[in-house]
């Protein structure tokens, strides 16, 4: 594909979504994936604060700093986790998004038919564990050397967030194996949508709609650069 046309649909994959908000096939999966995230970052914010106190019980200097130090890890570790949490919310309400997406602009489209649904929530947790298990092991660069752990951030929540959600919304129409060989076909065009992804998720507030957002502009990304092999048109064809 040229690299003028994967520019093209990458700022149309992360465009067009925003203009479906409102529509009634987006604004319920986008309150349940809202209130999944606030679920999980609660839970999260209470076991933690629940374990440092249980580790810092006591009075006196010491145990005040150590409270301190471990609300800082608290708050480092939810931002740090938010990338695996986004990913397993998104796979809840992917089927929603996608067809709401394709029923608007993709509407002559053939029933998806593709990998089943074991094999697709397999898959999402591999990823999902990968991502955590990769997450673990920068966590100390973060602490130790911020500036560089911010970059590290990003640039694991662009691989993360683009491959996975690209993969989740492929499997939907091949199976896993082709969503992955598709995945590096397009590559660039995957982690450039995955770049803006993952600068959404540094923004608080509108780091919960990375679920929705997420899901609809790749599900545009893939129809886009399959056009040429789909023989299927990009666009509404004209009545």
């Amino acid at each position: 594909m040229p690299q003028k046309a994967g520019m093209i649909a990458v700022i149309q994959s992360l465009s067009l979504p925003f203009g479906q908000l409102a529509d009634r096939g987006f604004i319920s999966p986008m309150l349940k994936a809202l209130l999944g995230a606030v679920i999980a970052f609660a839970g999260i914010f209470w076991l933690a604060d629940a374990g440092v106190a249980a580790l810092t019980a006591g009075e006196g200097w010491w145990s005040t700093l150590a409270r301190l130090f471990g609300a800082a890890l608290v708050l480092v570790a939810s931002v740090w986790l938010f990338v695996p949490v986004t990913l397993a919310i998104a796979g809840l309400f992917l089927e929603e998004v996608a067809a709401a997406v394709e029923a608007k602009h993709y509407p002559w489209l053939p029933p998806a038919s593709g990998a089943s649904v074991l094999a697709q929530g397999w898959a999402g947790l591999v990823l999902a564990l990968q991502v955590l298990g990769l997450t673990l092991v920068v966590l100390p660069v973060v602490l130790m050397l911020p500036p560089v752990g911010v970059i590290l951030l990003w640039v694991l929540a662009s691989v993360s967030l683009g491959y996975g959600f690209f993969e989740a919304v492929a499997q939907r129409r091949m199976s896993v194996t082709e969503s992955r060989v598709l995945r590096r076909q397009w590559r660039m065009p995957v982690l450039a949508v995955g770049a803006g992804l993952g600068l959404m998720a540094s923004v608080p507030g509108l780091n919960l709609l990375v679920p929705v957002i997420g899901t609809a502009a790749m599900t545009h990304l893939m129809h886009r650069l399959r056009r040429p092999a789909s023989g299927f048109p990009v666009s509404r064809p004209s009545a």
